[in-house]
């Protein structure tokens, strides 16, 4: 593992992209693909309407130049009825919204602009052709293209489908991840603290964030600072999961077991080490199927590390195909001073068209994190920077 070597924050975004693949296509029920995305496209097995169609509750009517205000009431149709009638011209029906309209009727008027006298209708309307009929096919004919591949299946699409009569969809699956998290001092919360010892948070972090974006298949290790441990923990995850995230272990330090072990497992490297602030000691690289990326210790820099890079690579696995992390041009409310020339991510505050760095700006410290909705992007080499200046800003959700 080269330890001197930094990836600029660009390159690393590029590096993930590059290297993560998209999920393996699964069939779902329609219910169960909700806000996943396409891997085929989807063709429509019917016209819809399947028939013409009444608009609007009033009359059908089949009009001629000798058939304009008068008309002789000869049925009446529901919606459901099973009722494939026609009429001759100056005949009309009473129908109802969303029920099948006479085969050559040509228009239907609103019951608003109409009264009966001894079965005669009478209108007050201007008569166009097919006025108020959602004719066959006029959403979607048969063997259209109903949605297309890398289309998200959001509650709109899916309830397009179902009306079109589909119940399964080719989705590109959800990953299954593993959390891992290294340390001795660490404690789990809801236990009495030691001297020396800190509550683990990563983990929960972490599966919080996943949770957010849908993904509930998670496994949770917790490994002390031990070389064979961390190695067969690692190996699990490794063969277990799509993405591995491991909290802590990645430094140089006499007790950071996780390159090493990574190394020895034959992961390949993609990158180890950034040139932001905070999160540089970020590792990515793959194993066979598996994602890995192994975090900062610090809580502020794995939460930034995991909206930057690991929402990058999981976007792409769902198949998201025009993924990129939102980001909008805002204007700073107060000054910030800059040391350093790498690039760095402040945890931020949006209201409106302004943005505010918030305080505590530590990679350990969350407090600012819990009040933040937004990381403020400054490049490599940008100095201080003012109030009223306009800055890159990324939205977190």
């Amino acid at each position: 593992m080269d330890n001197n070597y930094m990836v600029s924050i660009t390159e690393a975004i590029e590096l993930v992209h590059t290297h993560t693949h998209v999920s393996a296509p699964t069939r779902k029920l329609l219910l169960n693909a909700l806000d996943l995305f396409l891997a085929k496209d989807v063709f429509s097995p019917i016209n819809m309407p399947p028939f013409n169609q009444s608009a609007m509750d009033g009359y059908a009517v089949l009009y001629d130049d000798n058939h304009q205000n008068n008309f002789i009431l000869v049925d009446e149709i529901k919606a459901g009825d099973n009722n494939n009638r026609t009429l001759q011209a100056g005949q009309a029906v009473r129908i109802f919204t969303g029920a099948p309209t006479p085969t050559n009727a040509n228009a239907v008027i609103m019951q608003e602009n109409t009264s009966v006298k001894n079965n005669i209708l009478l209108i007050d309307d201007v008569l166009t052709p097919n006025k108020n009929i959602r004719l066959t096919g006029e959403q979607i004919k048969q063997n259209e293209t109903a949605l297309r591949k890398g289309e998200k299946l959001n509650p709109a699409a899916i309830g397009f489908l179902a009306t079109l009569g589909i119940t399964t969809v080719d989705i590109y699956k959800k990953p299954t991840f593993t959390i891992v998290v290294t340390g001795n001092e660490l404690a789990e919360a809801g236990t009495s603290l030691e001297f020396g010892q800190i509550y683990e948070s990563n983990a929960i972090m972490l599966q919080a964030a996943l949770l957010k974006k849908g993904i509930d298949n998670i496994t949770i290790l917790k490994v002390k600072d031990n070389y064979n441990a961390t190695k067969d923990s690692l190996q699990k995850a490794i063969l277990q999961s799509d993405f591995v995230l491991i909290s802590g272990g990645i430094s140089v330090g006499d007790y950071d077991f996780v390159g090493k072990a990574l190394l020895e497992l034959n992961t390949q490297q993609h990158f180890y080490k950034i040139k932001q602030k905070p999160g540089k000691p970020l590792f990515y690289g793959t194993n066979g199927n598996a994602n890995i990326f192994a975090l900062p210790g610090n809580p502020a820099s794995a939460l930034t590390c995991y909206y930057i890079y690991i929402e990058t690579a999981l976007q792409k696995f769902i198949g998201n195909p025009n993924y990129k992390k939102q980001t909008v041009r805002l204007t700073l409310q107060n000054e910030y001073i800059k040391k350093g020339i790498r690039g760095e991510f402040l945890k931020a505050k949006v209201t409106g068209k302004e943005v505010e760095i918030l305080g505590s700006q530590s990679s350990a410290m969350l407090n600012t994190f819990a009040n933040a909705n937004a990381l403020i992007y400054l490049e490599e080499g940008v100095g201080t920077i003012s109030k009223n200046q306009i800055v890159t800003t990324y939205i977190i959700d």
